[in-house]
């Protein structure tokens, strides 16, 4: 179970430091084609939304790797499993179902990256 605790932690890690890290830095204007719900959300929430997706991220892989607080990892898969349920309700609220894949893609894979990390409890 670790090993595939720590595959399915690294890609999901990977995938939100991307999108966190891209929430965090770069405009409304640069998010909008990717992310056309940026222009319902204020700009301060979706800076928060990014800084929870990194820290997320680090909260998936760096617990088990150094040993400490271990229970931090299935606090962040279960974090970043609220962030998709939150992105399935803003974008039914949109109309946009059809879009609403990749977020449960997500939620799926946070979900059992929660219940692998409990492996390392």
């Amino acid at each position: 179970m670790h090993i595939a605790y720590g595959i399915l932690a690294a890609l999901l890690a990977a995938f939100y430091l991307y999108a966190g890290g891209k929430k965090t830095v770069q405009s409304r204007d640069a998010l909008r084609p990717m992310m056309g719900w940026v222009d319902q959300v204020p700009m301060p929430l979706v800076r928060a939304i990014g800084v929870l997706e990194v820290l997320g991220a680090a909260g998936l892989v760096l617990p088990p790797l150094t040993g400490i607080a271990p229970w931090l990892a299935v606090a962040a898969a279960v974090g970043l499993a609220l962030i998709q349920i939150g992105g399935i309700a803003v974008h039914l609220s949109r109309g946009e179902a059809r879009v609403i894949g990749l977020n449960i893609g997500l939620l799926a894979a946070a979900a059992a990256a929660a219940w692998l990390g409990t492996s390392w409890l």
